[in-house]
């Protein structure tokens, strides 16, 4: 496993299935990554700074088993892939019951945004390190260039 967080599930973060709602898989996973970059010094106001912000073009969710009202899940980090300029990442988080259960899986594709030009560009140097930081999943690889255009 990879850098990992754990989460008690919330009353708020519950559907009318009394399970664990679609959405907050994906929150719980953007806590996981923000606070793996801010750990590795690209935290919010680096972001700012830099004005750039990560932008998701893709998101699968694989749905395991139910997580409950009151229980524990944690959530892994690991890379899936890396543009060679580091413009673009595929990552992944596994969700994982108290019990031990896998409880799912997200899979994402995405890169970061430059908010004025409002284009998917390569990250700062500071950014570049945090994103290479991120353990390697079984199967990384690197990732085609971005296509360049208008």
């Amino acid at each position: 496993m990879g850098y990992s967080k754990t989460f008690t599930v919330r009353w708020a973060d519950c559907d009318a299935n009394g399970h664990m709602r679609n959405t907050a898989y994906s929150e719980y996973a953007i806590e996981v990554r923000i606070g793996f970059l801010s750990e590795h010094g690209f935290g919010f106001e680096q972001f700012v700074a830099a004005n750039l912000g990560p932008v998701l073009l893709r998101e699968e969710i694989d749905y395991q088993r139910e997580v409950r009202l009151g229980q524990t899940v944690a959530v892994d980090f690991t890379a899936l892939g890396l543009s060679a300029d580091g413009s673009r990442f595929k990552l992944a988080h596994d969700f994982q019951r108290g019990d031990g259960k896998a409880a799912g899986r997200i899979v994402l594709w995405g890169g970061w945004m430059d908010l004025g030009a409002r284009r998917i560009v390569p990250p700062p140097p500071a950014l570049l390190a945090a994103i290479q930081a991120v353990p390697r999943a079984p199967g990384w690889q690197e990732l085609p260039p971005r296509a360049r255009g208008p």
